[in-house]
């Protein structure tokens, strides 16, 4: 499976769980237009005994007779893997077992659905590595007349040739090795291998490729042009490997379909692991020839057509991880893992996911009645802190009071109708990730925010030249407020800005006299400040409505993003505001070079786009000596650089504070709430550096420095407001001080 963690963004309070869930109560249905799902590398294996994955858990006694199977059939298994290839084993496991049929990955009434689609009655078929299945008596009892089976196993043979002397005795059994068959060329319009193809491939070693390889050759062989070689495997990936090698190359069709999970669902607990039917048509070898790759994953008969090998072996093994994945989580539990699925529609094109699930469960014993639930994040707010993150999710689980909470993503690029049309696609899936033990009878309650699936309107679409495709969009929160959001779709689930929509509304004058009296001011003529990253221009705005004296220059590397803030998200640029499309390190460069220090204040607040450094802001040169050294000259004596830094990394953020130290002696931190991100406020000056013990423990300022800071801050906090008719009243600055340390 796919998991990503992303930073995000929170500009607006958390709402109360009071206030946030409505309850609804489904009845079950099928899941439609269910197409893939991503996997985590390192999650298959091969399929091991049940004794083991099912060594504990509330449904260990219903799998009881199934792991009793198993090990009465692991007494059957070789000793050596390389036996499967041997003659001698197979007679020996056929005398031991007797005629007791021996059913490889599914009986005739799982697997004929797909088989007499490719394989017709009145042609000749040939079933290689027969062994004593049902499966060609039951195809011969439907009207296969055409049938001859070959085993290496004479024993098999000789009791396959007995059991069917009487009622079958057009049907043909021989002995008869797969590498070196006797059969003329095209001889067959089918062939068909079930298990054969695993048995004689159990690892990748140069002998066993040239084995295989003889035996695909063979296969070649006897088999007509236009015919079909039919094979029944779980596809472990050396065997998938093989497969689409082999194939393609030689010029076949190629077409994967899975055995459906309803058909299985009694075998499934012998064989958990999937089971594929791929199906090779032979053609003649042209050169040139484009190859014909087709995938038929989603129990339908809707085919998909793909590029490569290497996206036929990606869905079949994205399949086989849902498929453990779906058996640890029924019987094992997620075990303090995260687990996130993608499922996509078959009836779109998009290579986005309809829906993204992740499943987050809680250590509390729960009630019969609070055991399993679903939770629809409205859409647009799935960028919010309480859906987008592993903490704020488990804080949605455990405050909800179930064991295992499924939280549903809708996506923008999908359409979505009512949120019972949500209900009905999604509840057949959403019963494959039921807890251990589950009573399915119990209905599953689906919680949203309100009675519906919320609204987005996408307002603008494009492309930057240094982030890629980006997106605008108005979304609905708490209370029909509009919100307006900046996102890059490189990380979808943050939001690089966002504006509260508002009306705009005319404040007529007061008439009447001016009141008198003394005013509040900051003592200052102008205050220069620069700023690095622009993005919806939110920050620049508010500083430029509510500082009256503030001269700033922001600087933007990309031209479109100056276009996206200018055209929606209200930014003008006036005197007092200029926007400089450049690189912001060579601007911080060229500041420097000039004569004397020239800025009050340097923010920044610029994105990396390096997504393998442990640091989403900002990027890495911008904290490196050369660049610090620059703001510092950039700045007056009694100057101030702040930096919004968000750093996963903790050894690299330890270096990073340490490299910024060494420039600016003195560093204040404010940590953002729920968020990796803090606010450094960096002084270039060394008096008035407090002893702060340890350099890497974070100090409380003393109670008089805060007192006093506060003070400023309050003062700074009435002329803000006194410049501004439309103040935030939940905006109180006093309160951004609240743990603020000594970095």
């Amino acid at each position: 499976m796919i998991y990503n963690k992303m930073r995000l963004r929170y500009d607006r309070p958390k709402p109360s769980f009071q206030t946030l869930l409505s309850f609804k109560f489904m009845s079950y249905q099928p899941l439609c237009n269910t197409l893939s799902f991503p996997y985590k590398n390192g999650l298959f294996h091969s399929p091991r005994p049940h004794s083991e994955s099912c060594s504990s858990g509330p449904t260990i006694h219903s799998f009881q007779p199934s792991m009793r199977i198993i090990r009465s059939a692991m007494d059957l298994l070789p000793r050596s893997h390389t036996e499967f290839s041997s003659a001698d084993y197979w007679d020996t496991f056929f005398s031991k077992r007797g005629d007791k049929a021996f059913e490889w990955y599914g009986e005739y009434p799982e697997l004929c659905g797909i088989l007499h689609k490719y394989i017709k009655p009145q042609e000749q078929a040939l079933v290689v590595g027969c062994g004593n299945s049902r499966l060609s008596e039951d195809l011969y009892d439907v009207g296969y007349r055409g049938l001859t089976n070959v085993d290496i196993s004479d024993v098999v043979v000789r009791q396959m040739t007995e059991r069917n002397a009487g009622k079958r005795a057009d049907m043909k059994f021989l002995q008869m090795d797969v590498m070196k068959m006797d059969f003329p060329d095209s001889s067959f319009s089918a062939v068909l291998d079930k298990g054969t193809l695993d048995a004689l491939m159990p690892d990748n070693q140069s002998e066993t490729q040239e084995r295989v390889t003889r035996m695909f050759d063979e296969v070649g062989r006897v088999l007509k042009v236009g015919g079909r070689y039919v094979i029944i495997t779980l596809s472990q990936e050396h065997i998938l490997k093989k497969l689409m090698q082999y194939f393609p190359q030689e010029g076949w069709i190629t077409r994967v379909h899975k055995v459906s999970d309803s058909d299985r669902e009694t075998s499934q607990k012998e064989m958990p692991l999937p089971v594929f039917i791929f199906v090779f048509t032979k053609f003649k070898k042209m050169p040139q020839m484009n190859k014909i790759l087709e995938v038929c994953l989603c129990g339908t008969d809707t085919t998909q057509r793909l590029s490569c090998e290497e996206d036929v072996m990606r869905a079949v093994k994205e399949r086989q991880h849902y498929a453990m994945l779906r058996q640890q989580l029924q019987n094992r539990g997620l075990e303090g893992e995260t687990v996130c699925l993608e499922l996509f529609s078959s009836s779109s094109s998009s290579s986005v996911p309809k829906y993204i699930l992740h499943i987050v469960e809680t250590d509390t014993v729960r009630a019969a009645d609070r055991q399993f639930a679903v939770f629809i994040v409205p859409q647009g707010r799935e960028v919010e802190w309480l859906f987008a993150t592993d903490k704020g999710r488990g804080h949605l689980a455990g405050t909800a009071g179930f064991r295992r909470l499924v939280v549903v993503s809708l996506q923008r690029e999908h359409p979505y109708e009512t949120m019972a049309e949500i209900q009905k696609e999604l509840s057949g899936k959403i019963m494959e990730l039921s807890p251990p033990g589950f009573n399915r009878k119990i209905q599953v309650p689906f919680l949203s925010v309100g009675a519906d699936i919320g609204t987005r309107t996408v307002c603008y679409e494009g492309t930057s030249q240094f982030s890629g495709p980006y997106v605008v969009e108005d979304v609905e929160g708490e209370d029909g407020i509009i919100f307006r959001n900046l996102i890059f779709l490189s990380n979808r689930n943050a939001v690089q800005s966002q504006a509260r929509m508002v009306q705009e509304n005319k404040i007529p004058k007061k008439k009447g006299r001016r009141r008198t009296g003394k005013k509040i001011v900051v003592d200052y003529t102008r205050l220069d400040v620069v700023l690095v990253g622009l993005g919806g221009g939110g920050l620049p705005l508010f500083l430029h409505k509510h500082f009256s004296k503030i001269q700033m220059d922001v600087v933007e590397l990309d031209q479109s993003i100056l276009q996206v803030a200018e055209g929606w998200f209200g930014f003008q640029q006036d005197e007092r505001m200029r926007v400089h499309v450049t690189n912001g390190l060579v601007y911080l460069e060229e500041q420097a070079k000039q004569a004397s220090r020239s800025c009050h204040v340097v923010i920044l607040d610029v994105d990396s786009k390096d997504v393998t450094v442990g640091m989403s802001f900002p990027p890495q040169p911008f904290v490196e000596k050369e660049c610090l050294k620059n703001i510092q000259d950039t700045l007056y004596e009694d100057g101030l650089f702040i930096l919004n830094l968000s750093c996963r990394d903790m050894t690299l953020r330890a270096s990073v504070v340490e490299t910024v130290r060494s420039v600016f002696p003195r560093i204040l931190s404010k940590k953002i709430e729920d968020e990796v991100n803090e606010i450094l406020f960096c002084f270039p000056r060394e008096k008035d550096v407090h002893e702060s013990g340890d350099d890497g423990h974070m100090t409380e300022f003393s109670l008089e420095e805060f007192e006093n800071l506060k003070g400023s801050v309050g003062v700074v906090e009435k002329v803000a407001k006194g410049c501004s008719q439309r103040w935030d009243p939940t905006l109180e600055l006093t309160e951004q001080l609240d743990g603020l340390k000594l970095a």
